[in-house]
């Protein structure tokens, strides 16, 4: 069963990687026409026809679930949904490799810490083998990040003198801006741990999703619909907001634009960030009692695959030798913190 939830686990750190991708192939548009149009799909579409092929019953548990619960879910989607808004800011300023591993490690080490420092119990953690051991992954996650924030520093510096790559070809320059990047990066992982809570607070939906009949692999399904609805409207009136300054509401109509393909692969990056929580939902059900390793393991996945496409896809060519071991190097930290995370977690649960 943990193996099973292991590689869940992988799928959805597979789909949360790699999402990002097609946006870089979306062309003519601004950012917010794009990350408005891929909410569409991930937030609202998908998961009514994922809910409607996979339980079909799914409004009867949600009009049956007590009111509390779906308000906290709702709530934590809201403010999850200003962490999505900042994480795909943070990842048009510093590509995909560099804002996933910083953006990740921040929300892993803050998902970690942020629960037990509101419920009151970090310091009787503080006095448990295990709670060290999770407050030292969680101090390593910090070293990764300032590890891979050396490497966005040399990867600007390459970028300024526009150093060929060895193919001749010129860096991508895009629309790196590393300091700027990094402050968004911060807030975004504070506030992207807000799923985590979404789904802890909504436990009792999915409790009764299986008292119901629901399969418990399945049991998340309703409860996600709930959790993106709050965050589709965060990110829904920013993104209203940049198409009035930007004066951007054109571009879905402008026919100078591949608007087919741009829907298209809109469609594609929504679908594959949907189901990156929803193999998220399905392999938490199935880790017993190291369910509470979850989180941390789906980080450790996210920053993995994002580095692969990352690299790829050219996002550091012509960058330099160095600022790629210090990429290396702060990946590497910040998956090995997010699995000491999680042994520290296994340590709490037993």
């Amino acid at each position: 069963m943990v193996a099973l939830g292991v590689l869940l686990h992988a799928l959805g750190g597979f789909a949360a990687g790699a999402f990002y991708a097609p946006c870089k192939k979306v062309k003519g548009w601004a950012w917010e026409s794009y990350w408005l149009l891929l909410g569409i799909f991930a937030w609202i579409i998908v998961p009514l026809v994922v809910a409607s092929l996979t339980v079909p019953d799914f409004a009867s548990v949600l009009q049956a679930a007590p009111g509390k619960p779906l308000g906290l879910a709702f709530l934590f989607g809201l403010l999850w949904g200003v962490g999505s808004v900042t994480f795909g800011l943070s990842v048009r300023y510093l590509g995909m490799s560099l804002g996933f591993a910083i953006t990740l490690g921040f929300c892993a080490a803050f998902g970690t810490l942020i629960p037990p420092l509101f419920d009151g119990s970090l310091f009787g953690i503080l006095k448990t083998a295990s709670g060290w051991i999770t407050m030292g992954g969680i101090a390593l996650c910090l070293v990764g990040i300032a590890v891979c924030g050396n490497a966005g520093i040399h990867k600007e510096k390459h970028l300024a003198t526009s150093e060929p790559a060895a193919d001749g070809k010129a860096a991508p320059k895009e629309e790196f801006r590393f300091a700027l990047g990094v402050v968004v990066a911060v807030f975004a992982g504070i506030m992207s741990a807000c799923m985590a809570f979404a789904f802890k607070a909504g436990a009792p939906v999915q409790a009764l999703a299986v008292e119901m009949g629901v399969p418990e692999v399945r049991s998340n399904v309703p409860l996600l619909i709930v959790i993106l609805w709050g965050g589709f409207i965060t990110n829904a009136i920013w993104c209203a907001v940049l198409a009035v300054r930007n004066r951007t509401f054109g571009d879905f109509t402008n026919r100078a634009t591949p608007r087919t393909r741009n829907l298209l692969l809109c469609a594609l990056a929504g679908t594959l960030w949907y189901f990156q929580f929803f193999f998220y939902g399905m392999g938490e059900t199935q880790m017993g009692d190291y369910n509470f390793t979850s989180w941390s393991l789906h980080m450790a996945f996210i920053i993995a695959t994002s580095n692969v496409f990352g690299l790829a896809m050219g996002e550091w060519r012509g960058c330099g030798r160095s600022a790629l071991a210090w990429l290396y190097a702060g990946t590497a930290i910040l998956v090995l913190a997010t699995i000491i995370i999680g042994i520290g977690g296994t340590l709490a649960a037993h």
